[in-house]
């Protein structure tokens, strides 16, 4: 299924309230089932292919993104979906909602037979992530917003008949406020560079560790981490559902000024700038 026209019919139809529980539900059991297929793949030999930019894409990149979208298009057809996978028109005009979806964040990881690959489906609202799901399946993870203001996770292993998120047992995430002079650091496993070396000296790191995809967002969120530096290429698709989840745990995520961070940058292609994520504290370097 290709993703919906961002039309401006569509765009002048787009609801004015947007009910965040009953996404929760709908893009849960959309989420067992992407994550099913994904894990169908998982330590397959399946051919590896390679985008213009030079990213791998698999096919269980693809057939989670076949389900996923065809669920946001049944739940809110009026609503624009940008998709790693299918989005063909970067500069499009979005509107005030739209959804961003990684249907595979982190296939290097996937690739290696790791754990740290993620669903992401987000929802911008003016410019921020009011909604976000990230469920890493390798993992039985799953962790997004149910509410404004409000993030929970819960252990949900994939399943192809999907799942019901009020029969899952969760709770509420949590992110903690850093110790200026302890903090623990994540930084990404693929894209670790020198300017991000740089920045981590500005602070007391006393503990790092390194992950691949949304899953850095998560460890913050639960509030097993303090810090998160990306100073290396991303796009929206990429962050926007782990920051959702993050800020409605308390936390924060801002650009290189301390601007909370935004999207919708068309006239960008939708690549992201810089970025910190953060507890619940965000600090300066000493």
């Amino acid at each position: 299924m290709s993703a919906p026209r961002h039309t401006t019919a569509a765009l002048a139809e787009q609801p004015a309230v947007f009910d965040l529980r009953e996404a929760a539900e709908v893009m849960t059991d959309a989420a067992a089932k992407a994550g099913a297929a994904i894990m169908a793949h998982y330590g397959t030999t399946d051919s590896v292919e390679y985008k213009d930019d030079d990213s791998p894409v698999t096919k269980a990149d693809r057939d989670a993104d076949a389900i996923l979208l065809a669920a946001l298009h049944d739940f809110a057809p009026s609503i624009p979906v940008v998709s790693e996978e299918t989005v063909t028109d970067r500069k499009a005009p979005l509107g005030r909602l739209f959804f961003l979806v990684d249907p595979l964040d982190g296939t290097k990881e996937f690739i290696k037979k790791r754990t740290d690959f993620t669903v992401n489906v987000a929802l911008v609202e003016d410019g921020f992530p009011c909604f976000g799901l990230v469920y890493a399946p390798a993992r039985a993870l799953l962790a997004l917003t149910i509410a404004d203001g409000v993030a929970v996770e819960a252990e949900m292993v994939p399943s192809a008949t999907g799942a019901d998120l009020n029969a899952l047992a969760h709770k509420r995430l949590h992110a903690r406020a850093a110790n200026p002079d302890a903090i623990t650091a994540l930084v990404s496993l693929s894209h670790l560079d020198a300017k991000t070396e740089d920045f981590l000296k500005g602070f007391a790191v006393t503990e790092r560790g390194g992950a691949g995809s949304s899953v850095k967002f998560l460890e913050i969120a639960r509030g097993n981490a303090d810090l998160y530096p990306r100073l290396a290429p991303t796009m929206e698709w990429d962050t926007a559902a782990g920051q959702a989840v993050l800020e409605a745990a308390g936390g924060h995520v801002v650009d290189t000024r301390g601007a909370r961070f935004r999207y919708g940058k068309t006239d960008a292609g939708l690549k992201n700038t810089n970025f910190i994520a953060w507890g619940r504290r965000v600090l300066t370097p000493r």
